[in-house]
């Protein structure tokens, strides 16, 4: 019996991988990190006793406990690791590896290829998530996005499930604030109508299609070239973006999915140097985020 028992056990165990990635993805905002979280998560469970792992009931819980207080702790330090990043740090888009030829690889060996796409994986919303304390971020991604009860989130940030439901209730105006909903199909036209324009140089087209209020914030994490601050109002916008096709020659312009979202792709020589995703309202773009760090383009090289 005990031995069909750690079988079970050890399937279930490899089952939870999936989920803890993602989970682990979203509470972090890069692959890197989430994979080692993971990773950490795994080397703690077997390194308890066999019998101290025979006698937990739900492995998949203890699991997801322990990352989430991995991801807690890499939260706490992230702060100040990121205010000596050079410039704008912003979460690692996931691509749609579907959409790449010789995408969709070995889901066993393959991370990005356990990722979910859907809303709580855009730019925007990664984003405002960034933007809350280690806690509420937790407790909102736990609870609202993998619908975690209050008393097992209590369990992992270490408050009272009543303390865990006022993190994600704060947590959850602060998305409200921060995000208009927008749908997939405008947020693709708009996307074409500023890669069209761009591509023909065309800036009156571009200060059309972003809004007068529109920010551009780029992450080249100081190992590329990229404006360090965001650049605020569309004209600026367009009048930067013109700027660089001038000096871009031979830069390619693909309409891919970042992040769960319609957004852009620059390859230049097959080789992807910079992602864009977008936000949008009212038939216009109002947030641009530009990812050039090549530590965060490893995926969006078709069969990279």
């Amino acid at each position: 019996m005990a031995g069909a028992t750690a079988e079970w056990g050890a399937a279930e165990v490899a089952g939870e991988r999936r989920q803890l990635i993602n989970i682990a993805y979203r509470l972090l905002g890069t692959l890197a990190e989430a994979e080692d979280a993971v990773q950490e998560a795994y080397a703690r469970w077997y390194a308890r006793p066999r019998s101290q792992r025979e006698a937990i009931v739900s492995p998949g819980a203890w699991l997801t406990t322990v990352t989430g207080r991995i991801c807690l702790d890499v939260l706490g330090s992230a702060r100040a690791r990121r205010e000596r990043y050079v410039g704008a740090w912003l979460p690692e888009p996931m691509p749609d590896r579907g959409e790449w030829a010789g995408g969709g690889g070995d889901d066993a060996v393959d991370p990005a290829d356990r990722i979910t796409l859907d809303e709580s994986v855009t730019m925007a919303f990664l984003v405002v998530l960034e933007s809350m304390t280690p806690a509420e971020r937790v407790a909102f991604v736990l609870h609202d996005v993998f619908r975690y009860s209050f008393p097992e989130i209590a369990g992992i940030v270490g408050r009272t499930p009543g303390a865990c439901r006022e993190l994600a209730s704060s947590a959850r105006r602060r998305v409200r604030a921060e995000r208009a909903p927008v749908s997939t199909a405008a947020q693709a036209e708009v996307v074409r109508h500023v890669k069209e324009a761009w591509e023909a140089k065309d800036i009156t087209a571009l200060v059309g299609i972003l809004d007068p209020d529109a920010v551009m914030t780029a992450d080249g994490g100081g190992l590329v070239g990229t404006v360090l601050r965001p650049v605020e109002g569309g004209a600026h916008i367009a009048q930067y973006m013109i700027a660089i096709a001038d000096r871009a020659p031979g830069l390619r312009l693909l309409e891919r999915t970042v992040a769960g979202a319609p957004g852009l792709v620059a390859q230049h020589a097959g080789v992807t140097v910079t992602v864009a995703a977008f936000d949008a309202s009212d038939d216009r773009a109002t947030r641009i985020w530009v990812v050039r760090n090549p530590e965060k383009l490893r995926l969006w090289t078709p069969g990279g």
